[in-house]
């Protein structure tokens, strides 16, 4: 596995953002590599960084303005080549649903749980490392 692990985060509430940087840590498992952030507070930002390329995976949340991160999802999903694997944050469990819509890889229900987060994310630089 690779020794660091680069993580979009995309949400317009910075207290969203640090939540998820605070449960993943230096790295979200043992077995996985360290990680850096990379945060985006607006969709032109997600799409840029996407562009420039290096992301291995994309933290998206789902209650963001003005654009969610579910329809982010699909967005990136269409239009990027070899789009890295999604986590979507979503506002209640009953949503799952539209997270399988957007096609993300894995979703988890805000406020961020540090255990359940760290897990999904860990499972899916996992996977990344596994398809490289």
């Amino acid at each position: 596995m690779q020794a660091t692990a680069t993580v979009l985060v995309y949400s317009d509430d910075a207290d969203t953002r640090e939540q998820v940087r605070l449960a993943t840590g230096r790295r979200p498992a043992q077995d996985a590599p360290l990680v850096e952030f990379v945060e985006c507070a607006t969709p032109a930002a997600v799409l840029a960084e996407l562009d420039r390329g290096g992301i291995d995976v994309c933290v998206l949340d789902g209650e963001s303005v003005p654009m969610g991160g579910m329809g982010m999802c699909r967005q990136i999903k269409d239009e990027v080549f070899r789009c890295p694997p999604v986590l979507l944050l979503i506002g209640r469990p009953q949503d799952a649903w539209l997270a399988t819509w957007s096609r993300a890889d894995a979703a988890v229900t805000l406020p961020v749980d540090p255990v359940e987060f760290a897990g999904a994310l860990a499972a899916l630089l996992r996977r990344k490392a596994l398809v490289a």
